[in-house]
């Protein structure tokens, strides 16, 4: 079958499109065919060697696919060959047919189509974590989302709409400050004096929780523009500038650092992950949540759609299409 292959970890351009073994399944694996891939920033470090785990290589990156189940392992009886299903694993998504642990899968309601399958894993499932478990917000306060128009700053836009807070929502042109308006943010801002517009935009009372992906300069005014009892989320640093942070500012305004890492909490808390990807389902069902996917690209076009992501370039999910 055809898959993109790190064959070291070296730039995105050395990353190859050829032929690579069939995926068999194990005991408590399937094997699905893929219809849609997501592509996600985290994939485009790995390949580099800058992400915090290093497989051995040659790999195949990818942690995200939708498909149809082809194959089954004799210990599984849910899903079956021929059920449609999106899953994560830790490699192996960038390829014609990837092979998951079954419990890793879950079943698409019928006519969702592959590539929202796709956004809900990753993207969303970490703006949900997020919000939901570690910044614990609730009806009524003030969220602040930057990135906002990337897709997981999108999806936090939504579901933090769907859990009734305010949403300020921070994006770095018209462009992109005009998708997260459209994805239902009460307020819409640009980088420029962050911590003033901040102050005007919560009336000095500051931000009960800040969701953060960006870091560098934008986590320095967040820190500074937090409410008592405030949480700020801190989310990854695609700025490319991991900040330094004056812990007396959580000491004389009283809110809470908090680490989010969506990958290992799949891993240690299933059950609560399982709940939550029920609850996101549901709301996107009942159209409360709907992912942006702005583009669906050829499989061996994976490296110029990594640096796109990596770039920070895209306004929402980009997929590749065997």
């Amino acid at each position: 079958m055809k898959a993109v292959i790190a064959r070291d970890f070296a730039p995105l351009e050395a990353l190859e499109y050829g032929d690579w073994p069939e995926p068999v399944a194990g005991p408590r694996d399937i094997v699905v065919e893929a219809e849609a891939i997501g592509v996600n920033y985290p994939d485009g470090l790995l390949v580099q060697g800058l992400y915090q785990s290093r497989p051995p290589v040659p790999f195949v990156p990818g942690m995200e696919v939708a498909g149809r189940v082809v194959a089954a392992g004799a210990e599984v009886r849910d899903p079956k060959v021929g059920d449609r299903v999106a899953a994560v694993s830790t490699l192996g998504g960038y390829a014609e047919r990837a092979v998951v642990p079954a419990a890793a899968a879950m079943k698409l309601p019928d006519g969702m189509p592959a590539a929202d399958a796709c956004a809900l894993l990753c993207g969303y499932g970490t703006s949900h974590y997020a919000l939901k478990q570690r910044g614990q917000l609730r009806a009524g306060e003030t969220l602040c989302v930057l990135g906002a128009s990337g897709l997981t700053g999108l999806a936090a836009v939504q579901i933090g709409k769907a859990m009734g807070a305010k949403v300020i929502a921070v994006a770095s042109s018209p462009a992109k400050q005009e998708v997260a308006r459209q994805a239902g943010a009460d307020v819409v801002l640009g980088y420029d004096n962050l911590k003033d517009t901040l102050k005007e935009a919560t009336g000095g009372n500051g931000v009960d929780v800040a969701f953060d992906p960006v870091g560098g300069e934008a986590f320095d005014a967040l820190s500074r523009s937090m409410a008592w009892n405030g949480r700020l989320l801190v989310i990854g640093f695609a700025s490319g500038t991991i900040p330094k942070f004056p812990v007396n500012l959580s000491l004389v305004k009283g809110y809470s650092l908090v680490g989010v890492f969506w990958g290992t909490f799949t891993k240690k808390e299933p059950k609560v992950y399982a709940d939550n990807m029920r609850e996101l389902v549901g709301w996107y069902m009942e159209g409360k949540v709907r992912p942006v996917i702005e583009g669906e690209y050829r499989l061996a076009e994976a490296a110029q759609v990594l640096k796109r992501v990596l770039g920070r370039g895209a306004s929402g999910k980009l997929v590749l299409v065997p």
